[in-house]
């Protein structure tokens, strides 16, 4: 075992407090990384503060992970020493379901392992990227290519790929018309994802206040969804519609936007209960699902994509002694658009 530096907080309404944990010894699978930025996610919040259930304290969140390879295990083939590698929501599957076996390992039958959270393979509790180093089996590792800044790429393992995967899975392109809800930090990684994609891509927010950022993101439109006309105006209009807030929304509103055959798609999970009407759904043959992140093969392709159309996410970078003042701010949506720690800092 090895003892690193870490963020924890001990209960749902304490402060974070620097603090040391205990790493696995290298197994000859594994891969030690010494983590260089760490993003915010709003599910470490959600976590963190009790919202989605009981969470296992000390806790130290973080599941958007870019860093440096400092050590291999004997018999990792995959990555050497110095290489730039990341760590995104889990770090173990069963490896023998259905859904691992189709390189699904996010939707494992008998449950991912969380990187924060849940239980390792030890028995031991997972400690996240609020930290200085992780250890982690290198199935469960991606890499990231060249040309992307370690902190831009941080909130793509999970911001990134939580709208990739969606927009893969429904086959977005050239001709697809697309909406994304909410312009935070999930929605302005769907805007430039589904843009290079070919997609004509529409924002649907709360104001018009981030306008020109959705444009410069590549919005071709911008709505204000509190504008009563924004509904009537957008009737039947789009192909997919990609919901990333956190929030209880009007879903029937929503499918009425959607085409024949169109999709609502959930990836912002709200703490209360979501509820549609089924003539929202019978009327035009519409879809209301629901999408996580991806698997690792998939992660992978979102990192080489991201890299080859210049894709990053617009990221605040903070020490880790303001980790507390940046949840505030999440939770307040003042942020433009993903708060990452600097793990020097701790």
């Amino acid at each position: 075992m090895s003892t690193v530096t870490a963020y924890a907080t001990s209960g749902p309404k304490e402060p974070f407090q620097k603090t040391s944990i205990e790493r696995r010894d290298l197994g000859e699978h594994d891969v030690l990384i010494a983590i260089a930025y760490a993003g915010i996610c709003h599910s470490d919040i959600h976590t963190g503060r009790g919202e989605w259930g009981p969470a296992n304290y000390p806790l130290v969140p973080g599941h958007e992970i870019a860093g440096t390879v400092e050590a291999v295990g004997s018999a990792v083939t995959k990555f050497a020493v110095g290489d730039r590698a990341g760590v995104g929501c889990m770090v173990d599957s069963c490896r023998e379901c259905e859904n691992c076996l189709a390189g699904e390992e996010q939707y494992c039958l008998k449950g991912m392992t969380g990187t924060y959270g849940g239980t390792d393979r030890d028995g031991q509790p997972t400690a996240g990227g609020y930290s200085t180093h992780i250890v982690v089996d290198d199935n469960y590792v991606v890499s990231i290519p060249e040309g992307i800044g370690l902190d831009v790429a941080a909130p793509l393992l999970c911001a990134g790929i939580t709208l990739f995967s969606p927009l893969k899975h429904w086959g977005v392109g050239p001709g697809s018309k697309v909406a994304i809800v909410g312009m935070g930090g999930l929605g302005h990684m769907g805007v430039q994802i589904a843009h290079a994609l070919g997609a004509e891509v529409t924002v649907l927010s709360q104001s018009m206040s981030k306008e020109a950022d959705g444009r410069r993101f590549g919005a071709d439109h911008y709505y204000a969804t509190s504008d009563e006309s924004t509904w009537s105006k957008l009737h039947a209009s789009f192909d997919l519609i990609i919901n990333t807030v956190s929030a209880s929304i009007p879903v029937d509103a929503y499918l009425a936007l959607l085409k024949r055959d169109g999709s609502f798609v959930i990836v912002g999970a709200p703490p209360e209960p979501l509820s549609v009407q089924a003539f929202s759904l019978i009327g035009s043959r519409h879809s209301f699902s629901g999408s996580m992140i991806g698997g690792i093969r998939e992660t992978q392709e979102m990192l080489d994509f991201c890299a080859a159309h210049g894709i990053g996410a617009q990221v605040e970078v903070i020490s880790a002694s303001q980790i507390d003042e940046a949840w505030d701010r999440v939770v307040a949506s003042d942020v433009r658009y993903r708060f990452v720690i600097d793990t020097a800092t701790m």
